[in-house]
Formats: C-alpha cells, sequence, structure tokens
C-alpha cells in the first residue's frame, strides 16, 4: 500500500497566525515561498560579512534617498514573504510601520549565497 502525502499552500496570513499561535518562532529560520515554508540555511559569517558590506556601501551611496532593509520580511502576493538579505525601498515616513512593503515598493533586491 503506498501513501501519498498530500500538501496545502498556505497564505501570508495562515503564515502570520501559525506564528501568532506559536507553531512558528522568531528564531525559525523559514520563509513563505509560493504556498510553502521553507526552511533556510544559517547564515554563516562569511554571508553575513557581505551583508554587512552590502548595507554599508548601500547606505552610503544612497543617503536618505532610499530606505536600506536587511532581511525584513517583502509581501510578495496572497501566498509569497520572503525575507531577502537586503533590499532598497522607497521612502516612506512611517518606514513601513503600518504593513510591510509590496513589490510596489521595492527597488532591489540582493539575496547573498555562499553556494548556489
Amino acid at each position: 500500500m503506498s501513501v501519498q502525502a498530500l500538501r496545502r499552500s498556505f497564505t501570508v496570513e495562515d503564515y502570520h497566525r501559525m506564528a501568532q499561535a506559536g507553531i512558528l518562532s522568531e528564531d525559525d529560520r523559514v520563509e513563505l515561498i509560493d504556498g510553502e515554508i521553507l526552511k533556510m540555511t544559517p547564515v554563516g559569517s562569511r554571508h553575513a560579512t557581505c551583508v554587512r558590506r552590502l548595507n554599508r556601501l548601500f547606505s552610503m551611496a544612497a543617503g536618505a534617498r532610499v530606505i536600506v532593509d536587511v532581511q525584513n520580511p517583502i509581501r510578495l502576493g496572497e501566498h509569497s514573504e520572503p525575507q531577502p538579505d537586503l533590499a532598497l525601498l522607497r521612502p516612506r515616513p512611517d518606514f513601513y510601520g503600518s504593513s510591510h512593503p509590496g513589490p510596489q515598493d521595492v527597488l532591489l533586491v540582493v539575496e547573498v549565497a555562499e553556494t548556489s
């Protein structure tokens, strides 16, 4: 007898409810991509150093013209809320305090990978 695993597509709202219920914690290295909750690899020192350098470079070069956002969520629709290593966002007075940035707010996304 074979058993078939069923997959369920999660929404961003489902994902947030799981965090509120304690199913997911802030320490879990996961992201919601295309309805799937994916475990992310731990951040190594080379990866972290690259992100820090990029943060400094973009912050110094762009000044107040953009918000340099490091490893924070971007809502890309009903089923995706990745946390890219670095994103350049359109400036907003509330610094996105009322909602995560969406596609219309993002000028550049950088994902650092030691391997691919």
